[in-house]
């Protein structure tokens, strides 16, 4: 059994600054199911969003982020979290983040879609990267901080999981899966932080890493956390589409900086709103899958080449020499671009502190809903939130592991009688079938058949995915599935509660907004959920 103060599970931004703080206080592990650099955080082109000019800027970040979110963000969170934005900026830059600068040497402001003012705080385009290096940097030559790799999570352990009080229930580490070893571990903690980040490769085509397959989000539910609002998957307008590129960003900041939108036959985008091009998110994605289908198009097209070559490769280094790779000369033509799944407004329920509905477990991030997004995230929003929850988190913690017991004696990891598969190519076969599924179903436009025909093929694959599960020896791969399947089927059960269309939701059999906007929380201990995840033979008991 492995055992430290605090246990990190994930290990992009918000899981950093957890880290260094609560490590001013005691040992921290951190797990990360492959290499540190492979999550979302590195992926983050953008920026981050911070209210830098006053009173005026600040007030207008909260107006932008109401109104992104379509009714739906908790005021009192957007409040506080962007209040906390000036400061949590400024501890990125005494960390040495080499943040975009004027000649003057202020920051160098840009502006996204949903923003009616600058204020994107970036490293050119490579802003999450450079952020996430420098706190790697300060993790790794922290004495009190141990990194693992390729250390896969695959339960949380919940000590009085039995118990019908949930407040005599506690989560007190993590079963691991070393998958150089396949050795499956407990690693006790006196507090445990998710920081897993989103959803996105529960769906066919997106732009998130290869591992953000919903990990904390199932784990959560599992252990008996609620979640909530998790149908509102965001849809980035523009990944670049071509048949060599999976997963490629153009982030928004381009059309910020004047790039437009077009059909394949050249016409300008029509985008109903009054920003255009700068429209919220899932205005542009709706707009861009309606020109798709009625053209019949794979793709429509983003036009860089009137900003000019020298500031274009200057801003936009990154996606200058990817697209180049590509063949595609962006400051000379177009680049093909189309929606993809990006982002996951929905998560684990937390309070503004960071808890759960779990003793002992936090979570931050894209993993947690704190109420900021509301329907729909405003453009980068998302490395602020983290890297301010991530802080706070870390505070919560220092005082959670003062008032709880020490940890108790683990169990180790009950394989009972599972085999080694056999063959893989089931597993495999469910990975398409689930992603597509969730595609051509619960896509950007949804309708009340798409999303029926989607529960009852998740049905099937799930009883198919949980039979494989107990029956044989665990790897990375069956326990990604399993969790992608999990969230895939809560993602549907949340878009079939709510009959009417708000932000990233779109129902055409429920066009209409309601008046009045209310989350959805699905809850496991509710009666109608209690079988959900269900041990089968039980030859895995956490």
């Amino acid at each position: 059994m492995y055992s430290s103060d605090f246990l990190v599970i994930g290990s992009g931004l918000a899981s950093l600054v957890f880290a260094l703080r609560a490590a001013d206080e005691g040992p921290v592990t951190i797990v990360t199911k492959r290499q540190p650099f492979d999550g979302n955080t590195g992926y983050a082109q953008g920026g981050i969003a911070a209210p830098l000019g006053g009173d005026a800027d600040f007030e207008s970040h909260v107006q932008d982020t109401l109104s992104a979110g379509a009714g739906l963000c908790d005021e009192a969170a957007v409040r506080s979290i962007l209040a906390d934005g000036p400061a949590a900026v400024a501890r990125l830059d005494a960390a040495g983040v080499p943040f975009s600068r004027d000649g003057d040497g202020s920051f160098a402001l840009g502006r996204e879609g949903g923003h009616t003012h600058r204020r994107i705080l970036h490293v050119k385009d490579h802003t999450g990267r450079a952020i996430q290096e420098q706190l790697l940097s300060a993790v790794r030559a922290h004495p009190r901080i141990q990194l693992l790799a390729d250390h896969c999570a695959v339960d949380l352990i919940v000590e009085g999981r039995e118990e019908s009080d949930v407040e005599k229930r506690r989560c007190v580490g993590a079963y691991v899966l070393d998958s150089r070893s396949r050795k499956i571990e407990p690693y006790g903690a006196r507090v445990t932080f998710l920081a897993t980040g989103g959803t996105g490769k529960v769906y066919r085509y997106t732009s998130n890493s290869d591992i953000a397959t919903g990990d904390g989000i199932a784990m959560a539910y599992r252990a008996g956390c609620r979640v909530q609002n998790l149908e509102f998957v965001q849809f980035h307008p523009t990944c670049l589409y071509h048949p060599d590129a999976k997963d490629f960003l153009i982030s928004e900041a381009v059309r910020g900086e004047g790039a437009f939108l077009t059909t394949l036959e050249g016409d300008r985008l029509e985008i109903p709103h009054p920003m255009g091009d700068l429209a919220p998110r899932d205005i542009v994605a709706r707009a861009i899958d309606r020109a798709m289908k009625r053209q019949g198009a794979r793709s429509v097209l983003l036009h860089m080449e009137e900003l000019g070559a020298s500031r274009v490769r200057e801003r936009f280094p990154t996606i200058y020499e990817t697209c180049l790779r590509y063949a595609i000369d962006i400051t000379r033509e177009p680049i093909p671009v189309v929606p993809a799944a990006h982002y996951q407004c929905g998560g684990v329920l937390t309070d503004l502190a960071g808890r759960t509905d779990l003793r002992g477990l936090l979570a931050a991030g894209e993993v947690s809903c704190t109420g900021l997004h509301g329907a729909n995230r405003l453009a980068s929003n998302s490395l602020l939130e983290a890297t301010v929850m991530g802080a706070r988190a870390a505070t919560t913690a220092i005082e959670v592991r003062g008032e709880v017991g020490a940890v108790p004696e683990l169990e180790p990891w009950d394989s009972g009688s599972a085999e080694l598969p056999r063959e893989t190519v089931l597993i495999d076969a469910h990975w398409d079938l689930v992603r597509t599924m969730m595609w051509e179903f619960v896509g950007i436009v949804r309708t009340d058949h798409r999303l029926g025909l989607a529960a009852r093929y998740l049905e099937i694959f799930r009883n198919s995915i949980e039979a494989y599960y107990w029956d044989f020896v665990l790897d990375q791969d069956l326990i990604e599935l399993r969790n992608l399947a999990l969230v895939a089927e809560l993602i549907i059960q949340s878009a079939r509660a709510r009959k009417e269309s708000r932000g990233l939701h779109y129902n055409e059999d429920h066009p209409e907004t309601d008046a009045v906007a209310l989350p959805t929380v699905v809850s496991p201990l509710e009666p109608a959920q209690a079988a959900v995840g269900a041990p089968g033979n039980g030859s895995h008991r956490a």
